[in-house]
């Protein structure tokens, strides 16, 4: 009879049920394994699969700045970091590309948090003398604290109103950008935010919630200018570096005032193409009624840094001996004049 057929096997169907639900309940176990507590714990191939199936970040600002990045834009006062900040989001809104610079992205809202300039010196840099205003796309958000505000009792500190106010704020405008100008206000001005380092981990925590981009503008110390621009000539570097994706800097240009210089510092989605040897050359200008950046070409960083004068050497050579007699030691003496340890053992010699 039929129903007593070998070659027609129940017990095989059952067999591949039973499998297929055994699979699915393995699966579910690895899965709550795997987020069990502080860490997710996977094999290094199931961490690919799970990878392939997120998009491949594209520029927002050519190699500088990626999507889902924390990027740190970093330069001295007055070069110009809030000047090429506007203009990097208002291209992100638009979905038009800065001259000399590619932009993968299509347009997307951005929200600018700006700690630096007021609302009337903003409408002077996007206008011609107060009239004819620059027309930013809708997509372009701008926030700046409220100094009438008084954070509620609810809130114990400043610091944790301010990451309650940047959640709300990325909630209502779905910002999918955020461009903070500057961590060195937050960090020096703001009274119950002395230390950068809260509000990284806060923005680092946003990015992954939200699925953002963020770009933090910070200052640098005072540096030498001879020197080319590095990882330690961001203030805090250390613990900041540590904490971003990417970083890059504006340097002034000693062979001409206008000019200013764009270099790589980190990156993690793509290589360091703007290095010592190639930084991108601008000039801030006015186009009608929009500051920016202008792009003119490659350069080498050397062609543009300052030359030490025999003058400018007498005079680190007697401020060398004078930190020395201070009680300072050679390494405190090098970090504080940036110069090397070997140059400050020669300066003690002569």
């Amino acid at each position: 009879m039929d129903k007593l057929n070998p070659t027609f096997n129940f017990t095989a169907i059952g067999l591949d049920e039973i499998k297929a639900d055994a699979e699915q309940l393995a699966n579910y176990a690895t899965e709550v394994s795997e987020n069990n507590g502080l860490f997710s714990i996977r094999t290094a191939n199931r961490w690919i699969e799970q990878a392939k199936k997120r998009p491949i970040p594209r520029k927002l600002f050519d190699v500088f700045f990626h999507e889902g990045e924390i990027c740190i834009l970093f330069a001295d006062t007055n070069l110009g970091k809030s000047i090429l900040a506007v203009q990097i989001g208002n291209s992100i809104s638009t979905g038009e590309h800065i001259l000399g610079f590619r932009l993968e992205a299509p347009k997307q809202k951005i929200l600018y948090f700006d700690f630096e300039l007021s609302d009337k010196q903003f409408e002077v840099r996007y206008s011609l003398d107060f009239a004819q205003h620059y027309n930013f796309d809708s997509n372009f958000y701008r926030a700046e604290i409220n100094p009438d505000a008084a954070y509620p009792d609810a809130f114990p500190t400043f610091e944790n109103y301010l990451n309650y106010s940047l959640d709300k704020s990325i909630v209502e405008t779905g910002a999918k950008v955020l461009i903070i100008d500057n961590l060195t206000y937050l960090k020096n001005e703001t009274e119950k935010a002395k230390d950068a380092l809260p509000l990284m981990k806060h923005l680092k925590a946003l990015k992954s919630k939200y699925g953002l981009s963020v770009l933090v503008l910070a200052h640098t110390p005072k540096r030498d200018l001879s020197k080319p621009l590095t990882r330690n000539d961001l203030s805090g570097s250390k613990m900041l570096m540590n904490f971003c994706d990417s970083a890059f800097a504006i340097g002034e240009s000693h062979s001409d005032k206008n000019i200013r210089y764009i270099k790589q510092i980190k990156a993690r989605n793509t290589e360091i193409v703007y290095d010592a040897d190639n930084v991108a050359l601008c000039q801030v200008t006015k186009d009608l009624n929009f500051l920016q950046f202008e792009f003119m070409g490659m350069a080498a960083e050397r062609e543009h840094l300052r030359e030490h004068t025999e003058k400018d050497r007498d005079t680190i050579i007697e401020k060398a001996k004078e930190l020395s007699q201070q009680g300072k030691s050679q390494r405190q003496i090098a970090t504080e004049l940036s110069i090397s340890l070997g140059a400050v053992n020669k300066y003690l010699k002569s």
